[in-house]
């Protein structure tokens, strides 16, 4: 018991360390209470009772709805009024943030960080992701010292798959059956439609739309809207066969400058 309630701790830590902003979090090994202090004032802000989950051992609070079919590993913490459907996988150590709504089917792996967003069903995302942190958002005050701005937005994501060393903003939307390759970065408030498939380190600049049944060549950039589907390429990205023409183009100009 006191070891789950140890391994919670850890997990509370790690959520902290990416940018939770609950402050200092305890936990008693009597009841498992979890006390959550403001970092401003130094004062309790809220008491929250968590109890062991049957099938895997981890934590979640009363207050979220859960299906009884679902796992959560231990280590795992289930924050108030979260939504988990049917036949949902938490692994050790991930963490669900309050709100966070997770449809059915979606295996989500080990340290994970969801907050702020809402996960459709039979999503795939793999160990170490982070879905819906803070915004890039940054200003200088009247001081001159650099401040962070607060952002509030929600990040959506359909039946889909995420690799790990993958990184998308705030206020994404990505379509159901899309696949995100490794190291792919989304800047924020991005739109995609269904059936997308972005390449190994696909770069998407903010706000633009990326139409259904789009696939995205390898290290390719986006950096305006793509309204219609087929294939692309390139920096900035262009139609896959248009691409394909440029490099030949450059590759003979090379070629016949040495010469």
């Amino acid at each position: 018991m006191q070891v789950a309630a140890r391994r919670a701790l850890k997990a509370f830590q790690l959520l902290s360390e990416r940018g939770c902003t609950l402050g200092q979090l305890v936990v008693s090994r009597s009841n498992h209470r979890l006390l959550a202090t403001s970092p401003d004032e130094g004062t309790s802000m809220d008491s929250l009772e968590f109890v062991r989950w049957h099938n895997g051992g981890g934590l979640f609070h009363k207050s979220a709805h859960i299906d009884p079919t679902v796992r959560i590993e231990t280590g795992a913490v289930v924050h108030p009024d979260s939504v988990l459907d049917a036949d949902v996988h938490v692994g050790s150590g991930t963490i669900v943030g309050p709100s966070v709504s997770i449809g059915k089917s979606t295996k989500v792996g080990y340290n994970v960080v969801l907050s702020n967003c809402t996960v459709g069903l039979f999503c795939i995302i793999h160990n170490g992701v982070c879905i819906g942190q803070d915004g890039f958002g940054f200003l200088v005050d009247e001081q001159g010292h650099v401040v962070k701005k607060p952002q509030l937005e929600r990040y959506s994501y359909w039946r889909s798959y995420q690799n790990r060393q993958s990184c998308s903003g705030h206020n994404v939307v990505i379509g159901k059956c899309c696949m995100l390759c490794g190291q792919v970065g989304i800047a924020g408030s991005v739109t995609m439609g269904d059936y997308v498939t972005l390449g190994g380190r696909v770069a998407v600049r903010d706000h633009v739309s990326i139409a259904s049944k789009v696939r995205l060549a390898a290290n390719s950039s986006v950096t305006k809207d793509i309204m219609e589907s087929g294939d692309y390429g390139g920096f900035p990205a262009v139609p896959i066969h248009e691409w394909r023409r440029q490099s030949a183009k450059l590759h003979r100009f090379y070629r016949s400058d040495v010469s």
